[in-house]
């Protein structure tokens, strides 16, 4: 089952410096009916102005993803952290027993991200910080010929809470997988779920196909895919697409 959330009707926030657009309830913006999805409490399609950001903030038992879709990202905490992910990088911090961290802009262009947040499976853990450059993954998923080869395409695989995972992504305290990365146009492809998952169009068009649907994705937009091991993706134009297998 795929239910589909247009980038238009999604929670958004206005703070001059900020333009957030809430998937889930989160700070000022309550929506009862969207109270998170399983384990995946947050997802936060943001736009950050040059020169600003978030100060230092505190936060406990709470596994944050940061993927930047444009620009860079300065990160600081105060267990001696520091760090830049650029676009088309993905950072990771565990909150465990607490940490207080920053985030800025300190660019002159806007900076673009999902910030997402996972319940953890392990609480009270030690906080931790990390970041990863990913190769370019635009010729990753590009092949035309997997229209019909479907079997030759996939995803990369950016976060894992799986142990045996860890040398190819970024390790979560929780049994959720996050994929992500660049289709070009006319690209098919098969996805297997493990739990449930909520998919989002960074860029571009593409359709989620199951046995009973067709979604069509449009850039901004989710969808949350339930009682289905397997989905389609086709890439109506270039696009870049991250899905999020997390507990239900």
């Amino acid at each position: 089952m795929i239910k589909h959330y247009p980038f238009q009707q999604i929670g958004k926030a206005n703070h001059g410096w900020l333009k957030a657009n809430h998937h889930f309830s989160f700070a000022n913006y309550y929506n009862p009916k969207r109270m998170g999805f399983g384990s995946l409490l947050v997802v936060n399609d943001d736009l950050i102005a040059a020169g600003t950001g978030f100060p230092a903030h505190p936060h406990r038992n709470m596994e944050i993803i940061t993927f930047v879709r444009s620009g860079a990202i300065t990160h600081k905490d105060n267990a001696g952290n520091k760090g830049v992910t650029l676009a088309g990088e993905v950072q990771v911090m565990s909150a465990g027993t607490g940490i207080t961290h920053s985030e800025y802009n300190l660019t002159k262009e806007p900076l673009t991200l999902y910030q997402i947040w996972i319940e953890p499976n392990k609480h009270n853990v030690k906080p931790r910080w990390d970041s990863k450059v990913f190769s370019d993954n635009s010729d990753t998923v590009n092949n035309k010929d997997t229209v019909n080869h479907t079997d030759k395409a996939s995803l990369p695989l950016l976060v894992s809470g799986y142990p045996n995972e860890q040398d190819d992504a970024l390790f979560i305290n929780q049994k959720a997988r996050i994929y992500g990365g660049k289709v070009k146009e006319g690209t098919l492809f098969n996805h297997t779920i493990e739990h449930q998952a909520y998919v989002l169009a960074s860029n571009g068009e593409f359709e989620i196909i199951d046995n009973q649907q067709v979604v069509l994705m449009h850039k901004g937009d989710g969808a949350e895919v339930t009682k289905q091991q397997v989905i389609s993706i086709k890439a109506i134009s270039d696009a870049e697409i991250i899905i999020i297998d997390a507990p239900a």
